[in-house]
């Protein structure tokens, strides 16, 4: 959809960034009055991970004025392989704090807010004040609804997008002009039943062709050039190499938004993976972190039996592990065979690293006749909040 500019012109550039922007000054469609446009828009970015990576950089390149980081989360190791705005020399620093010394090393012209605080109901409203667009790049679904329903209230574009092993979405949301997020997704899924980065894994190079697109949508909203994505959903496969598009258009009759409800303990931080599966039946049993380290310390005393089995890869128990676990990936589960490993009459407590896996070898296991059966809520990463700290990071 073409929309007009988002935002005033700035006053004048100074020569400092007529030599920056040159390249853009050339560009017809932009010209100094596109980029005096951009000097002047307030973007605000949620997630600091793989897609908010690279969307930060090029808005910052391109000369985005003020850009927001919206991030309560640490660099870590594990990001590297693809949250491109972090290096080896922040590590452990706040993800927010990271980006803005790459930022301000990229461009100093550009002023970087830091709201390093997960972004929840109470505040959403306070931190979106100012901005004139938002860019979602957060991995958990309760915080994408958020995101749109603060834009929605906010009366704000916002530019969303998501990934997941090899497949990327990504569209623009304006409830003042066309859908949002919840015309795409009216029901959340049930907690836990659709895999994370974490769980299901990311192809590295994906988020900075997801995220790069996500920052061209945001240059086209603050100029008014081109035809946005507003209306349509981009789908790519890394894999096949090729792209879809499905229009998208607002839910006849669907409510306005009129107040904000908070993502809940099971959404996760803010990194952008997935897109909603259907709802599963609830009534999963669980174990929580310390009942496990009880249960296992009766094991030890002989005062109870079951047996814990492990379902993620060898690799990742090699980085952390639960002691007296049995590894059995879940790939074993779900071609059969791990039924012959495991005894029916004997109890099984499962875990993997957050919960997803383990709670689908649960039903693999149920549906083959293992009627005792229960996974630990939070996977390895509660065991190691809860029980065991010294096994940080993981």
């Amino acid at each position: 959809m073409d929309l007009p500019p988002l935002v005033e012109p700035a006053p004048e550039l100074t020569d400092a960034e007529l030599r920056r922007y040159a390249r853009h000054l050339t560009v017809p469609q932009i010209g100094e009055e596109g980029q005096r446009r951009l000097k002047n828009a307030r973007v605000l970015c949620v997630g600091a991970g793989g897609l908010g990576s690279p969307a930060l950089l090029y808005l910052a390149a391109a000369g985005v004025g003020t850009l927001g980081v919206v991030d309560d989360d640490v660099v870590d190791a594990s990001n590297l392989q693809r949250q491109v705005i972090h290096g080896q020399t922040t590590l452990g620093v706040a993800k927010t704090a990271s980006a803005a010394r790459r930022i301000g090393d990229l461009n100093p012209l550009v002023r970087v807010v830091e709201h390093r605080q997960r972004l929840t109901a109470g505040n959403a409203e306070g931190i979106l004040a100012g901005y004139d667009l938002v860019l979602d790049g957060t991995d958990n679904f309760g915080t994408r609804y958020l995101v749109s329903d603060a834009c929605e209230l906010a009366g704000v574009p916002h530019v969303w997008g998501s990934i997941l092993r090899f497949d990327g979405q990504y569209s623009v949301f304006w409830a003042a002009h066309g859908p949002t997020y919840r015309d795409l997704y009216p029901v959340p899924p049930a907690p836990g039943s659709v895999p994370d980065c974490a769980e299901a894994g990311v192809l590295g190079v994906l988020p900075g062709l997801l995220g790069t697109a996500m920052a061209v949508e945001a240059v086209k909203l603050v100029t008014g050039i081109g035809t946005t994505m507003l209306g349509r959903v981009a789908t790519y496969d890394a894999l096949s190499a090729r792209w879809w598009e499905i229009p998208l258009a607002p839910t006849p009759g669907r409510p306005a938004v009129t107040g904000l409800a908070g993502p809940g303990p099971d959404d996760g931080g803010a990194a952008a993976c997935a897109a909603p599966a259907a709802a599963v039946e609830e009534g999963v049993p669980t174990v929580t972190a310390p009942q496990l380290a009880e249960l296992l310390a009766a094991r030890d005393r002989g005062e109870t039996d079951f047996e814990l089995v492990d379902v993620r890869e060898a690799y990742e128990a090699r980085l952390a592990a639960i002691p007296g676990a049995r590894l059995v990936p879940l790939g074993e589960f779900e071609s059969g065979e791990a039924f012959a490993r495991l005894d029916p009459a004997r109890r099984t407590v499962l875990h993997c690293k957050a919960g997803a896996r383990s709670e689908r070898a649960l039903r693999l296991l149920r549906a083959r006749g293992h009627p005792d059966v229960v996974h630990l809520e939070g996977g390895i990463l509660a065991w190691i909040e809860q029980v065991d700290p010294a096994q940080r990071p993981y």
